[in-house]
């Protein structure tokens, strides 16, 4: 205790009649005690490690779909000079997510069959088409140190229903 705080306390005490009085602890005594219960108490000023963890990756994952759809806009439209430098800007903020491990994929183009994880919002049947394949990506995969942190969702192609049909009774006759 600071010599301040004693004095004050001592103060107070002669201010009331001695039957009233406390004893002052021993300050020894007292600050093991209540070091002890301090060190048994949880710090509630202490990260909860997974929590934040999560709350971490909710919002890089939110950062880096937003730069990806960004990107995306800006790559889409005809670039004015401007548009260039706000691409570069943005190359650079992708560049420092991926030096810090986070990695976006998205999946335009990719063949898609179902053990893929990545959540199908709409399937578009398409005349000619022979396989499946992801036609356009609504928001990619993101990963944190090679652990996914966002699952991509994308709208995918498909062979049309008749084609589909028709080909496999053919297959079926041979």
């Amino acid at each position: 205790m600071k010599p301040t705080t004693r004095l004050r306390a001592a103060l107070r005490q002669r201010r009331q009649p001695a039957s009233f009085r406390i004893a002052p602890p021993d300050d020894d005594e007292l600050v093991a005690l209540l070091t002890g219960l301090l060190d048994a108490l949880p710090d509630e000023n202490a990260p909860d490690d997974a929590r934040d963890d999560a709350r971490d990756d909710k919002a890089l994952a939110d950062a880096a779909t937003n730069l990806w759809r960004a990107q995306r806009r800006l790559a889409r439209d005809s670039p004015t000079a401007r548009d260039r430098q706000t691409g570069r800007y943005l190359r650079s903020c992708r560049d420092a997510l991926r030096y810090a491990g986070l990695v976006v994929q998205e999946h335009d183009g990719d063949a898609f069959h179902p053990g893929r994880s990545i959540e199908v919002l709409a399937v578009q049947e398409e005349a000619g088409r022979t396989a499946e394949v992801v036609l356009e990506t609504v928001r990619p995969t993101v990963y944190r140190h090679d652990r996914r942190i966002q699952m991509g969702q994308v709208i995918v192609a498909g062979p049309a229903v008749n084609t589909a049909r028709s080909e496999h009774a053919g297959q079926q006759h041979d």
